[in-house]
């Protein structure tokens, strides 16, 4: 279990649109929410889906099968690995997480500060 059905920050029926549009009407940086992925792979079966400078960030959550942890984004030599995904996001409230924009290749970081429910 990765630690996610009971959290306030897990919208479970969210598809991504659903989630961007709720997190643009936020529209505060470090607004967060945890959704399925899209693909139902069981080697990503989350996505992170955060607001930074006006933009929304969907970030892969992956599942790492050989030692049963999770991990952010495309697997790196030395990447952090967390046993749940609720790990993963306490995490990213203390320490901030690099935000890669794939289309402009500028970093950004940020801290998952503000939860964003799906009503």
């Amino acid at each position: 279990d990765a630690g996610v059905h009971s959290k306030a920050w897990y919208a479970a029926t969210c598809d991504r649109k659903m989630a961007e549009d709720a997190l643009y009407r936020s529209n505060k940086d470090g607004s967060f929410l945890v959704r399925k992925s899209s693909g139902q792979d069981s080697r990503q079966p989350y996505t992170l889906v955060v607001f930074y400078n006006r933009r929304v960030y969907n970030i892969p959550i992956r599942f790492i099968e050989s030692t049963r942890q999770y991990a952010l984004g495309r697997e790196k030599s030395g990447e952090e690995r967390f046993d749940s995904v609720a790990e993963i996001v306490e995490n990213h409230q203390r320490a901030s997480l690099v935000l890669i924009d794939s289309q402009n290749h500028t970093k950004d970081s940020t801290k998952l500060k503000h939860i964003v429910r799906i009503s």
